[in-house]
């Protein structure tokens, strides 16, 4: 008893990088300062003091720290600041006892942000911040809500968005890029409707904590483990496919073609001199590339074959190929040896693989 009492005091986030870190401490830096400078017009009176708030601080480590969470979601954060910041200067307008005012203002908020589903953690700050200056708010009114408050928000949330994009991480959570492949809904995949998944978060009570859709994700890489761990030890030079039929760049698509038909592949290498791999060519790419070239050019293997997908090592664990192939539009990973391909890991042999480990 006395171990798990300690353990529930020390830290319940994952370690992360000091590069992360600082990239989450400089993005917020920039996102106030350029925030600040928005507000800065001659419509905002700074004289105040009420242009550049608090709560925007803590808006910030949500924006810029923890971007996935469903609370630092455009909506959850601008509409939930908004209505905050409405009811806040309601009740400021209305209830003279300061420690009355302050308390009415938070707790209405968080009432009136849950039923619009936008919880934003510092929405009950920004409810707080108006109760608290009672001699702004007369002069702002609900002005107060739009500016600086709904401005302030925006402008975190769409330099959140674009500092996102710089630094390779993605925000909002839920939007795709948009030059990824089509993926395959994790919905779909679990065989649960999103209802199935909400419900299950509303029972354990985490439905302020992430999505359908995140939990979706969760399982499925819960599954994914799973399986992995199931198949052992066994690496990519257990599995691969060794008698490989290639082709060199310059093959043209009329023998490409006859080849995936002859041999049923569902991806075909492209190799160069001495065996040295350029890219692999995907049957479900194959007549969509194809016909995506210029009219009248010859189509050849170097034009329609993918460069830039997963690979693996003869020693890479089989755990490492599954994520690789579970999701996204790769039927099969190439396996290297110093710049060489020497076999191929298709979805049929990790499916096999899996099969042997589960019956011995």
């Amino acid at each position: 008893m006395r171990v798990n009492r300690l353990t529930s005091l020390t830290p319940a986030v994952a370690r992360v990088s000091v590069a992360e870190a600082a990239r989450a401490g400089l993005g917020a830096a920039i996102g106030l300062g350029v925030a600040g400078l928005v507000l800065m017009s001659p419509q905002v009176d700074t004289d105040l003091g009420l242009y550049l708030v608090a709560p925007f601080g803590a808006s910030s480590v949500l924006l810029f720290a923890v971007p996935n969470s469903p609370l630092a979601q455009p909506f959850s954060a601008i509409v939930g600041n908004t209505v905050a910041a409405l009811v806040g200067v309601a009740v400021c307008l209305t209830v003279p006892d300061p420690l009355l005012r302050i308390a009415l203002a938070v707790g209405l908020a968080i009432t009136a942000t849950m039923l619009c589903r936008a919880v934003h953690p510092p929405a009950g700050a920004v409810a707080m911040t108006a109760a608290m200056s009672p001699d702004a708010i007369a002069h702002l009114g609900f002005w107060f809500a739009l500016a600086p408050i709904a401005v302030g928000t925006t402008a975190l949330v769409v330099l959140a968005a674009l500092y996102a994009r710089l630094t390779g991480r993605r925000y909002p959570f839920r939007q795709l890029p948009e030059a990824a492949p089509a993926r395959p809904d994790p919905l779909a995949r679990l065989g649960l409707t999103e209802g199935d998944l909400s419900g299950l978060l509303e029972r354990y009570r985490q439905s302020f904590n992430m999505g359908a859709a995140d939990l979706a994700r969760l399982i499925g890489a819960a599954e994914m483990t799973a399986a992995a761990r199931a198949s052992g030890p066994l690496t990519a030079g257990d599995v691969m496919s060794r008698d490989l039929v290639t082709v060199g760049p310059e093959a043209a698509l009329e023998h490409i073609a006859d080849l995936f038909q002859r041999y049923r592949f569902t991806a075909l290498p492209v190799v160069g001199a001495e065996g040295a791999f350029l890219g692999v060519i995907f049957q479900l790419h194959l007549i969509g590339r194809a016909f995506s070239a210029p009219r009248g050019a010859k189509v050849r293997a170097e034009t329609i074959m993918e460069r830039s997908g997963p690979r693996a090592q003869t020693g890479t664990p089989l755990a490492a190929l599954l994520p690789m192939m579970a999701e996204g539009e790769t039927d099969a990973v190439p396996i290297l040896d110093a710049g060489r391909i020497v076999g191929i890991v298709t979805r049929t042999d990790l499916v096999a693989a899996l099969a042997r480990s589960a019956l011995a």
